[in-house]
């Protein structure tokens, strides 16, 4: 593909400070997937590009495009800030962590298909105000096969089963029915409602979703079965998601009160 000046949908994922005057911008682009762009004089007073290159920004530009070399802006078009998450400090935090988790399950210069409209999608609710752990988690299920694992959450592993009473098992790689728990005793051992949402959310369309709500309980069994996997499966450790963790310690001692 070579060098061409054309439009593309894109949604800012990170900015840093380049040179004395410049930036380099990542960029979750419609075609060729997260690319790097310098932007030239874009810490000059008065840069007119300024509010168009501002994280969690998402719009349509105007760019030189390459998938091997650095690419540049030379306009945008028509941009808008998702405002709630600037202002919300969960917000934020779920959002940074999505947009780092896309960010290394994608290469550079690739298209990603609807993985972006998905990813828009998941921005773009919980700048709504939805439950911002519980769309991440969605995205945290479906972006797993990006990172070679590949849960098979439609039926049992051994038997083919799909009715009855299931737990994830990280050894066979999937779900195990309850006629089958004693093959793996380090299964996770999770509840009944906990492994439907994961099976659910492993082909939800989050273009089709208005509104979120689960249980509390369920968040939490959510959260560590997801951290579990991607611990164990995937090894990855964010510094985005270290940041989650650190803020669900702060509430809980919060919510302790000061020691005795």
């Amino acid at each position: 593909m070579a060098r061409t000046n054309e439009p593309f949908e894109g949604i800012i994922m990170n900015v840093r400070n380049y040179r004395e005057r410049d930036q380099l911008v990542k960029i979750l682009t419609d075609k060729i997937g997260p690319a790097m762009f310098l932007v030239l004089g874009a810490r000059r007073k008065n840069f007119k590009l300024a509010a168009d290159i501002l994280p969690f920004t998402h719009g349509r530009y105007v760019g030189w495009l390459s998938p091997d070399k650095l690419n540049y802006i030379v306009t945008a078009q028509e941009t808008h800030q998702f405002r709630h998450l600037g202002d919300d400090i969960d917000a934020n935090a779920y959002a940074t962590y999505l947009l780092e988790l896309v960010d290394r399950a994608f290469d550079d210069g690739h298209a990603i298909g609807a993985w972006f409209d998905q990813v828009m999608a998941a921005l773009q609710l919980i700048d709504d105000g939805q439950d911002p752990q519980i769309v991440v988690n969605v995205l945290e299920v479906q972006l797993l096969i990006r990172f070679g694992v590949m849960p098979e959450w439609r039926h049992c592993v051994i038997c083919g089963e799909n009715t009855k009473l299931m737990d994830y098992s990280e050894a066979y790689g999937g779900l195990l029915c309850v006629n089958h728990w004693d093959q793996d005793p380090h299964r996770l051992h999770l509840d009944a409602k906990t492994v439907n949402y994961l099976r659910f959310f492993a082909t939800l369309n989050l273009q089709q979703v208005n509104q979120i709500q689960v249980a509390p309980l369920v968040k939490r069994n959510l959260r560590w079965a997801l951290d579990k996997i991607y611990g164990d499966q995937v090894g990855l450790r964010l510094k985005s998601k270290r940041f989650i963790d650190q803020m669900a310690e702060w509430d809980q001692a919060l919510k302790n009160g000061p020691e005795k």
